[in-house]
């Protein structure tokens, strides 16, 4: 392995990690749905794996097309910042369409009105939030990543971008299992009629820090 190849393995893993980490909508959409629709952790880390599937190989696909047509770098960082934007924009509406639901649903629930679109909103809900995810584009990947390692070989443009797609769908299970570990030990009691608004504010905050701090 070539020295080369030995700094982007290793950034591959790092990058992986620290972008995931340190961009909260990696997995905290997934950890508010889950709590506020009580579903079980199995249920949450496999909407997690599919929709950081979906994330990555948007990007794979994109990074592969370029490369292929030999496209400049600059043209294709263009695309997955429209993407990125794209993305953000849709991570907003949804928070904020879900949490206006919810405090629609609590107020029908708290009139002890009957309560009949939450079946459809169930089976809605983890297809939205996979489409916004494959939509979203793994913005250091292909600049830092896939190019500079296609200068090398094929078989180093394999293996830096599986690098880097395991460290991430690694990072955001290991984050949710994390984070939802840590939310047992606490009593939310109180706010288990507002967990649906809670969510979508969470959701819709998390679409602001990408669109305004760029996480």
């Amino acid at each position: 392995m070539s020295q080369e190849l030995q700094v982007l393995v290793i950034s591959a893993a790092s990058i992986g990690f620290f972008h995931t980490l340190l961009g909260p909508d990696h997995y905290l959409p997934f950890i508010m749905i889950g709590k506020a629709r009580e579903w079980k952790l199995g249920k949450v880390l496999g909407l997690t794996i599919l929709c950081g599937i979906g994330h990555i190989l948007s990007s794979v696909i994109v990074g592969l097309v370029g490369i292929a047509l030999e496209l400049q770098v600059e043209k294709l960082n263009w695309f997955e910042s429209f993407r990125g934007n794209l993305a953000a924009w849709a991570l907003i509406a949804f928070g904020l369409l879900y949490a206006l639901w919810g405090i629609r649903r609590w107020y029908k629930k708290h009139r002890h009105s009957h309560v009949d679109d939450i079946e459809n909103s169930k089976n809605i809900t983890p297809w939205v939030l996979f489409i916004i995810f494959a939509l979203g584009p793994c913005e250091p990947l292909i600049p830092i990543l896939m190019y500079p390692a296609a200068i090398e070989s094929a078989g180093a443009l394999v293996m830096v971008t599986s690098i880097f797609g395991l460290t991430t769908l690694l990072t955001m299970t290991g984050a949710v299992l994390a984070v939802s570990y840590g939310l047992s030990f606490v009593n939310l009691k109180r706010f288990e009629n507002l967990g649906h608004p809670i969510a979508g504010f969470v959701i819709f905050l998390s679409g602001l820090a990408i669109q305004v701090l760029g996480l």
